[in-house]
């Protein structure tokens, strides 16, 4: 394991969504350790931590790719809400949800702005 990209990937993963890292740690690391050090290395810490792209631009991209999978309603809600914790407005996210009915089609583009109407709703009911 390298300390220093975990790190850099505990911080990362941060700056998308405040105590996701603890959230994940929790719920991963007693089956799958390791999930947990690839996630924190790999993914946020390598992937998610390269020049060229700001989080706003990679939450975007995280957007429109899990709509577009169509199989990941829980990971497309974190990142939803990532997209918003970097700097995207509602509005942007119903248009990338929009803009994959092109490339995906309507079940695609349609359980995703349903899963953004939950998010956006769950933040409404959070804040009142």
């Amino acid at each position: 394991m390298s300390e220093e990209k975990y790190k850099r990937g505990l911080e990362k993963l941060e700056e998308i969504s405040p105590g996701a890292a603890e959230r994940t740690k929790a719920s991963l690391n007693d089956i799958a350790p390791d999930m947990v050090n690839y996630l924190m290395e790999f993914v946020f810490g390598e992937i998610s931590s390269r020049p060229g792209l700001d989080m706003r631009s990679r939450e975007i991209v995280a957007v429109a790719s899990l709509a577009t999978l169509g199989t990941a309603p829980t990971q497309l809600k974190v990142h939803i809400k990532g997209a918003l914790n970097c700097g995207c407005t509602r509005e942007e996210i119903v248009e990338v949800l929009i803009q994959i009915l092109v490339y995906a089609g309507f079940p695609a583009a349609l359980t995703g702005l349903r899963l953004a109407k939950e998010v956006f709703e769950e933040l409404d009911s959070a804040g009142s």
